[in-house]
């Protein structure tokens, strides 16, 4: 964890109530994700997802003259979903993957897509990702309870969904979500964890400091009940979700400069990865970047 933090906290950006305003202009999306075991770690217990979706209408049969029937409608949205699994090699590597495919699985059930348009209802998609959260955690910690080798297993999780120019998040745990717009870089949420001291057996008197998770998929609720938020996107917008891996040897400060010269989504993913191994890599990292461009002809940037 970066002890001096350069980027604006959540309580910088102003987090918008739900249904404060259906989706809004039209954006194209550059996005990319990329993942690594670390220099130090023998296995990689991250895992990260990247969807997109759509709403339409086609028409399969209709007596209406050609060209009269609406055919698609509706612009594509993206999901974006980190974890970092907790539990020791075997159990972090599973809770992670678990909760990503569950989820995904959940938002399949329920396809939020549908409320898309002038017609999103954002308070019924986040009460239904606190919802998923929940089942997810409630299947990891079955899983958990079930195979000893697996006891302990957890997992952060952290998802996005950008819609228009909406951008909702559901979070929990240490990883992150980040948002650069004009030069500064928001923290969009909060880490759930403290630091609990522990004895070194080695030097007895010596004390050092374990990071705990107080808030997490695998632990019993309410320490499984997300954070939800809501935020509108402008245009120039790049959107940031990664795993302490990048946060615990990349400063603040460098991944803002990062987001803000990189020509592309892909680019700016790739130089965050690398910097984090250039920098020891004790931990497995993973770096989730998208940007937001109005087309052409659709107004001028917001400043």
């Amino acid at each position: 964890m970066n002890e001096h933090s350069d980027s604006d906290t959540v309580e910088d950006m102003p987090v918008l109530p739900p249904g404060a305003g259906p989706g809004g202009p039209t954006f194209e999306v550059d996005f990319d994700g990329r993942t690594d075991p670390g220099r130090v770690r023998p296995s990689n217990e991250d895992h990260f997802h990247i969807v997109q979706f759509g709403r339409y209408l086609r028409t399969i049969v209709s007596s209406l003259p050609a060209g009269e029937a609406a055919q698609e409608v509706g612009n594509p949205g993206h999901g974006f979903v980190v974890a970092d699994g907790i539990g020791g090699r075997a159990g972090g590597e599973e809770a992670s993957r678990m909760a990503v495919r569950l989820l995904t699985e959940f938002v399949l059930d329920t396809p939020d897509w549908i409320l898309g348009g002038g017609d999103i209802q954002l308070q019924t998609v986040m009460d239904r990702f606190a919802l998923r959260f929940r089942a997810v955690n409630l299947a990891v910690l079955t899983r958990s309870r079930c195979d000893p080798g697996l006891s302990g297993m957890g997992t952060t999780l952290s998802a996005a969904i950008t819609l228009g120019d909406d951008l909702l998040l559901a979070h929990l745990g240490d990883s992150r979500a980040y948002l650069y717009r004009g030069g500064r870089l928001h923290r969009l949420t909060r880490d759930h964890s403290a630091s609990h001291p522990v004895g070194d057996p080695a030097n007895p008197g010596v004390i050092r400091f374990r990071r705990v998770l107080l808030r997490a998929i695998g632990l019993p609720e309410p320490a499984a009940d997300p954070d939800l938020y809501h935020y509108k996107l402008a245009d120039g917008d790049r959107l940031l979700l990664c795993t302490d891996g990048l946060t615990d040897m990349v400063d603040d400060r460098t991944i803002a400069g990062e987001l803000g010269k990189a020509t592309t989504a892909a680019n700016a993913a790739r130089v965050l990865l690398d910097l984090a191994l250039e920098r020891g890599g004790r931990d497995n990292v993973t770096v989730v970047v998208a940007g937001y461009r109005r087309p052409a002809g659709t107004g001028s940037p917001t400043p």
